[in-house]
């Protein structure tokens, strides 16, 4: 069955509200448009109408994804995407019921991000050579991820021009293209001042010249930089953990938790839309404080001492 007119007419009206109502960025745009078209791939097969959907054919979309060895997280992407465009045809009146509305997302077990210690993340900017050529600007680079907790995309887009280093904040802008305040630490503001004496000496290329972190190619630095980076200093004092820009992120906002921080202000600080994102760090801090009970409660001590 080939997709009718109305249908391509839909799609493309589902595009721009994705774009034009919820400003998701291109790149979330086309993840969404992504998505959905492994549904409709579906469909067409089973010669079902778009508009014609019943829970039972989602179900066994869905089914089809786990059989062919889709990862539960990104099936749940997927029919998160899915749940979407119906509600979408439901708010332009397309549809009356909502097929998707009973729909339950695949069972996905829980695993916590990897964390490192404070200690662990001073000795690894600690092992970084000040008189290398980058060695200031890499400096400057993990204490703001570290700092403000930054997505590395958010990190690699930073501009000179969202730099507000005498309020003690930062504007970035996340997914979606929303912006948010950040605040920045001390430590972080004096490494990239540091760090602002060679880019200065840099030559810098038309159309980059706000960019905050500069590569050797006169262009912001990339993703790809900075997970190099990372991987290259971690092997360099030996440390065993997988860790990646990411952990920063992570690393940032256990830390914020167990210092006492608020979970809905680690929730602004990080850019999460929903409270339930950044709840995965209230599960690093509950295993933190059961090690602490088993360490330190007086019946461990005593049944410890038992057993000596």
């Amino acid at each position: 069955m080939k997709r009718t007119e109305k249908e391509d007419k839909i799609l493309v009206k589902y595009k721009q509200y994705l774009k034009l109502e919820k400003s998701l960025s291109d790149n979330t745009v086309d993840a969404y448009l992504t998505d959905l078209d492994k549904l409709l791939a579906y469909l067409t097969l089973e010669n079902i109408n778009m508009l014609d959907v019943r829970l039972e054919n989602l179900e066994d979309f869905s089914a089809g994804l786990h059989d062919i060895g889709i990862h539960p997280r990104s099936q749940a992407r997927i029919l998160s995407g899915i749940r979407s465009f119906y509600r979408f045809l439901i708010v332009e009146d397309y549809l009356e019921a909502d097929p998707t509305e009973l729909l339950e997302s695949p069972q996905m077990g829980f695993k916590l991000p990897e964390v490192m210690s404070v200690e662990e993340i001073d000795l690894l900017i600690g092992s970084i050579d000040r008189s290398a050529k980058e060695g200031q600007r890499n400096r400057a680079i993990l204490e703001t991820l570290y700092s403000c907790g930054l997505r590395v995309s958010e990190l690699c887009n930073l501009k000179l021009s969202e730099l507000y280093f005498e309020e003690g904040f930062i504007k970035v802008e996340g997914k979606g293209s929303k912006q948010r305040l950040v605040p920045i630490s001390p430590r972080a503001i004096k490494e990239i001042k540091l760090y602002f004496a060679d880019r200065n000496m840099m030559k810098i290329k038309p159309g980059f010249e706000d960019f905050v972190f500069i590569s050797n190619f006169g262009k912001n630095i990339s993703r790809i930089m900075v997970f190099h980076i990372i991987k290259e200093l971690a092997a360099r004092i030996g440390l065993k953990k997988k860790i990646s820009p990411h952990t920063f992120r992570h690393s940032f906002a256990t830390h914020l938790l167990e210092g006492g921080a608020n979970l809905r202000a680690i929730q602004c600080m990080l850019g999460h839309e929903s409270i339930g994102t950044t709840e995965i760090y209230t599960h690093i801090d509950r295993n933190m404080l059961r090690s602490e009970i088993i360490e330190h409660h007086p019946r461990n001590i005593k049944f410890r001492e038992k057993g000596k």
